[in-house]
């Protein structure tokens, strides 16, 4: 990938994370720099960051009718990569796909979230880079991008799955 490339989508990922709920946070660490991504992650990036702004809609899966945050991720993985992945959230947790710790996430990796208390998945998104995620939050709102950094994803995230890893796609259990 190019450098003037790579800057370019640096600067629309940052452009775009001003459509976040959030204000930013005071920078107090060091910024890491966004993995580069290529091929199918790269696609899947753009889609994602490209659908911020989309309506909410419980069971929602598609642009014109709205997603839920499952809706979402599947659309945008089988728009955007040919994957075809599980309808909820749980089922894409229990996915036999490399776990990632935060520090290793790469654009493209879902994150899974606990936000009915427990530690039980109940809801997911696409990690876009830059500690930034792009999920579809809840009702009356929109797709948006968000920070891990903030304290609310920050209490309940969960972990981290690579659905695509070179030529090794997840599968299901």
């Amino acid at each position: 990938m190019t450098a003037p490339f790579r800057l370019a989508c640096i600067l629309l990922v940052s452009l775009l994370a001003g459509c976040s709920s959030q204000a930013p946070l005071p920078s107090q660490t060091p910024v890491r720099q966004a993995p580069v991504a290529y091929g199918p992650a790269e696609d899947v990036l753009f889609r994602a960051i490209g659908l911020v702004g989309t309506p909410y809609r419980w069971g929602g899966n598609t642009p014109d009718s709205g997603f839920d945050c499952s809706g979402l991720i599947g659309y945008v993985y089988r728009d955007a990569a040919g994957v075809q992945l599980p309808r909820t959230t749980r089922e894409m947790s229990a996915l036999r796909a490399p776990q990632v710790a935060r520090q290793q996430l790469q654009s493209g990796d879902l994150v899974f979230f606990a936000t009915n208390g427990g530690r039980q998945v109940s809801h997911a998104g696409i990690y876009v880079g830059e500690d930034r995620f792009v999920h579809a939050p809840s009702a009356g709102g929109t797709v948006r991008l968000d920070s891990l950094n903030n304290s609310y994803w920050q209490q309940r995230y969960l972990d981290a799955r690579r659905v695509l890893g070179g030529e090794r796609l997840a599968r299901n259990p």
